[in-house]
């Protein structure tokens, strides 16, 4: 049946060309956005999971950020800490060279003062963001600085932040700035020279620790008086009891249960065991003091504690740089996730631009005979008028 009221034909046409155009909008959708999914209608659990991975890849972001600072704020405490030891390294040398005989040790004080304010100096510029790693308050102990590391989601959708910690502490820091902890002001006592050895006292062996004299340290004793190997006339009495070990004596008559040391042929002279090590002076690498009086078992004494002083900052700074490599190491696998995540959002969410286009352009084709359908089936009614002529 013909009708001019309903047209079949027109309505199948029009009916086609709507779903041709619906289909061409989304197209162009997705080539325009180059997303496949682009809200939660085209595809939910793909949109959901997308979304979420977006919002962990911003917080990876900020983690390359905080990464990026704290690398810094190692690489500065490391670069303070080497220039350190290259100083304390100096007056080390310094304090070696003032054990030679004839030495003016005033004038290399002066230049160990030199290095100390360096020292200080060191210290105080190793700062970055207000961070300094190389002297803290330690009054409360042990104080934890620590570096973002990453950003964690767990099986069960928790997320967390992990950090990466460094202790600052007496075996780190250079200086305390309220105390006396650090590596370079703590004070270390200087004792005297010390020998141990065994004393027979009435038959009952016993090690005792007496303060030990050098050669040097006797004859410097004005007045003493040798006689084989034992020393009188001076302030002390003294007898040898190891190479170049010497010791304070007593008359063997004060002490007669205890075994001679030396009879000199007029006197058997027994160890003083009265005369302990005692501590002559209280000195921190940042701090110490050397003159022409200092005796040459104080240098040495002041030499090894600088060198005690340089083993731990080599700790310090091999600490350091290993914390700066695990550094280096987590922004490398930072930026590999965050291209890792990108990549499979992708695969999720991408549109494929050579089949959307191709698509595309078959729409197009379809739409203009879809077009040239309708225009057909509306023309189909001009012809019921030739009926009426």
């Amino acid at each position: 049946m013909t009708s001019i009221l309903t047209n079949v034909a027109a309505m199948a046409a029009l009916q086609t060309l709507r779903s041709i155009d619906s289909s061409m909008e989304d197209t162009q959708a997705r080539v325009s956005s180059g997303l496949r999914v682009g809200e939660a209608s085209d595809n939910a659990a793909y949109w959901s999971i997308a979304t979420t991975m977006r919002s962990d890849n911003m917080a990876l972001s900020a983690v390359q950020d905080a990464l990026g600072l704290g690398a810094a704020k190692v690489d500065t405490a490391y670069a303070g800490m080497d220039s350190a030891i290259e100083v304390v390294k100096e007056i080390k040398a310094k304090l070696v060279a003032a054990t030679e005989d004839g030495v003016d040790k005033d004038k290399i004080q002066e230049e160990i003062s030199q290095l100390q304010d360096q020292l200080a100096s060191i210290s105080d510029a190793a700062s970055f963001s207000g961070e300094n790693w190389l002297q803290t308050d330690l009054s409360s102990g042990t104080v934890t600085k620590s570096v973002v590391g990453s950003f964690v989601r767990d099986d069960a959708g928790n997320v967390s932040v992990k950090k990466v910690d460094y202790d600052l502490s007496s075996a780190t820091v250079l200086f305390d700035t309220v105390g006396n902890a650090g590596i370079l002001d703590t004070q270390v006592g200087i004792e005297d020279d010390s020998f141990t050895l065994n004393i027979n006292t009435g038959g009952v062996v016993s090690a005792a620790t007496v303060k030990a004299y050098s050669i040097d340290d006797v004859i410097a004793d004005t007045g003493s008086v040798f006689t084989g190997n034992s020393a009188t006339g001076g302030s002390k009495s003294y007898v040898k009891v190891s190479d170049d070990v010497w010791v304070e004596a007593v008359d063997q008559s004060t002490v007669p249960t205890q075994e001679v040391a030396f009879n000199d042929g007029t006197t058997m002279w027994a160890v003083d065991t009265t005369a302990t090590p005692g501590t002559v002076l209280t000195a921190s690498v940042s701090d110490l003091t050397i003159d022409n009086s200092t005796t040459g078992g104080q240098l040495d004494k002041l030499i090894s504690m600088v060198d005690d002083a340089l083993s731990a900052m080599t700790s310090a700074a091999a600490d350091l740089g290993s914390i700066g490599m695990r550094i280096d190491l987590q922004e490398d696998f930072v930026n590999a996730l965050t291209d890792s995540i990108d990549s499979g959002i992708g695969r999720l969410v991408d549109a494929d631009m050579n089949e959307e286009s191709t698509r595309l352009k078959a729409l197009q084709t379809q739409q203009q005979l879809a077009v040239q359908s309708l225009s057909i089936a509306n023309s189909a009614s001009e012809s019921i008028l030739t009926l009426f002529r």
